[in-house]
């Protein structure tokens, strides 16, 4: 058996790279299964595997080493329940657009509440600033603050002016970075600024609807020329949360977790009870009240009673 971690995922092939730096293409063997999980992609970018037959015509992967964390979404797949987008990350770029098109404070929530719950550190890149009109300014600021107090790192980003690149690229050197965000925010530019030899392919944006379409078709990882490893991945059209419990939800809120044992009843929810610490703290508006909204919103969401880890 060889050991390496995977490159490239494209449903039924792998790109393995083996830890002597060879690149060799691998298939599952069998029914690859992960006990309690089922997902579109059992094996997934980032991750480490054992693979045999590397000297013959077809290497298989046998055996999937443990991962470290991983970021997971529900399946849009209805026979499936869950989709790994990338595992063993150091940290995730959320590219975020505030229009053209705008990132919905929806999604972007529960991106960052599936980050926490894994662990995994997330800077926030809000893309295409050299478009920005007054409009565009107003509500740039508005997620600064809302966001920033919480203590997300974020970058403003411009694939065309080239502003934030060279902040990214130290925030992203020796590291594994996810690349994710929703179709149309100009991640793939915003790779190829930060790597030209990546010529990854770009697409324009609909006048008619402000929406984008996938240009990434797989997950890859690259490895830039300043020394980072990136994970591209195809833009997501939403981000259905999955594995996880409800009732600990507010865990995931950074701002709110602080307050956790000071409200009058353990197993408060943070809804309609009395003694409440988060309620005090959103009426001091020391939480935001979008955040608090999509709290509500995310508690009341049948998929997150789904729990199977």
């Amino acid at each position: 058996m060889t050991q390496g971690y995977v490159i490239k995922s494209t449903g039924s092939w792998y790109q393995v790279r083996l830890d002597n730096g060879d690149t060799i293409e691998a298939r599952l063997k069998g029914k690859f299964r992960i006990k309690g999980i089922r997902s579109t992609n059992p094996i997934t970018v980032g991750d480490q595997v054992l693979v045999k037959n590397i000297d013959e015509d077809e290497a298989v992967i046998t055996e999937l080493i443990p991962r470290k964390n991983y970021l997971i979404r529900k399946s849009v797949n209805l026979s499936k329940e869950s989709h790994i987008i990338a595992s063993n990350i150091d940290q995730i770029v959320l590219v975020v657009t505030v229009a053209m098109p705008r990132t919905p404070l929806g999604f972007l929530d529960r991106v960052l509440i599936t980050a926490q719950a894994y662990d995994i550190p997330v800077i926030l890149a809000f893309n295409k600033v050299d478009i920005y009109e007054e409009k565009e300014e107003d509500r740039f600021d508005d997620l600064i603050g809302i966001y920033g107090p919480i203590g997300y790192k974020m970058l403003a980003t411009s694939a065309v002016t080239d502003k934030g690149i060279p902040e990214l690229k130290e925030l992203m050197k020796d590291k594994t970075t996810l690349f994710t965000g929703q179709s149309g925010v100009g991640k793939s530019s915003l790779v190829n600024a930060l790597d030209s030899d990546l010529e990854l392919w770009v697409d324009e944006i609909s006048d008619y609807n402000e929406k984008g379409r996938h240009t990434t078709t797989f997950a890859e990882m690259h490895f830039t020329d300043f020394g980072a490893r990136l994970i591209d991945t195809p833009g997501l059209k939403n981000f259905g949360m999955i594995d996880m419990d409800k009732e600990h939800l507010a865990h995931y809120f950074i701002e709110m977790e602080k307050y956790l044992g000071e409200c009058k009843f353990n197993n408060c929810v943070h809804i309609n009870e009395p003694g409440c610490a988060i309620k005090k703290a959103l009426e001091a508006g020391k939480i935001s009240e979008s955040r608090y909204n999509n709290y509500l919103m995310l508690y009341n969401d049948e998929d997150l009673q789904i729990k199977y880890r």
